[in-house]
């Protein structure tokens, strides 16, 4: 077991940590793109995806069918081993994603990596008594609205953000964050970011062309990337970078204390004045 250290990594799902959509995937895979594209364009995505489920189930799509086609999404080589590089070193890792819980869970089992994760933000996805898959979403915008203007009314990534380092400031953890994602829903969480964080926009992608905008509006470090590979190599820099730089704060800290313990016990004996030494001749 490796020894934790203060870093918590945030994923993306999407594009992130898979090289595809799942929703696209799935929709495009049972071959029902026309229709999604039909009806994208009279409601917002996460009430589509629902009623996308609907016309599966009603065309006698299984949730059996759906898992198998999510078990074959392409995924980049160098991603799980990044993954898994990252946890052997002590982060723990997050997922925050505007899918939904069947589909991530389907996926990320599949890949033999769910035991990496501490916790999966998302959409729910449940299968009702009918064997439909009901995706509702993660913040019920119908009974109290997050108020986030940037982001869609199922989810604003930048309130989850929030209560993650609520919640690890509560424990009395200095936590440092690094964040990837590639979405335009991506962007409010990376305005949330503190100094000491990092930023990993997927370069040429939504999240990536806005922090591009005005890059100032970003306090965390902003490093991008391309794919899985170079996300790899840089994700594993940045853990590298931080660990190094608490080991040497650990170091200076230990030195200062030695020091401190040294001092104390030093006795210093009160200055005492040498005797003259007076010549023979001149004692009367």
């Amino acid at each position: 077991m490796a020894k934790k250290n203060n870093i918590v990594i945030v994923f993306d799902f999407d594009k992130t940590i898979i090289d595809v959509d799942s929703d696209n995937w799935v929709v495009d895979e049972l071959g029902f793109t026309d229709l999604f594209n039909q009806l994208l364009r009279t409601m917002p995505w996460n009430s589509l995806m629902n009623g996308m489920m609907k016309e599966l189930h009603d065309h006698g799509k299984t949730i059996e069918e759906i898992k198998q086609v999510l078990r074959r999404i392409p995924i980049h080589p160098r991603v799980i081993p990044a993954i898994k590089a990252a946890h052997a070193l002590g982060c723990e890792l997050r997922i925050v994603s505007d899918a939904n819980t069947l589909f991530i869970e389907t996926i990320i089992e599949h890949l033999g990596i769910r035991e990496f994760f501490s916790e999966i933000n998302t959409n729910p996805g449940i299968v009702d008594d009918q064997g439909r898959l009901v995706i509702s979403p993660y913040h019920d915008f119908t009974k109290s609205p997050h108020g986030c203007t940037r982001c869609p009314p199922n989810m604003c990534k930048g309130l989850i953000i929030e209560r993650i380092q609520a919640s690890l400031t509560k424990e009395g953890k200095k936590m440092k964050m690094i964040y990837l994602g590639d979405g335009a829903g991506d962007y409010c969480p990376s305005l949330g970011l503190k100094a000491e964080d990092y930023m990993m926009p997927r370069k040429n992608f939504p999240v990536w062309d806005l922090i591009s905008q005005n890059p100032m509006l970003v306090k965390a470090t902003v490093r991008d990337w391309t794919d899985g590979e170079a996300m790899e190599r840089i994700l594993m820099e940045i853990i590298n970078e931080i660990i190094s730089l608490e080991e040497e704060e650990e170091e200076e800290k230990m030195l200062s204390s030695d020091i401190c313990k040294i001092s104390v016990g030093i006795v210093h004996e009160p200055m005492v004045p040498l005797a003259l030494q007076v010549p023979l001749n001149l004692v009367k």
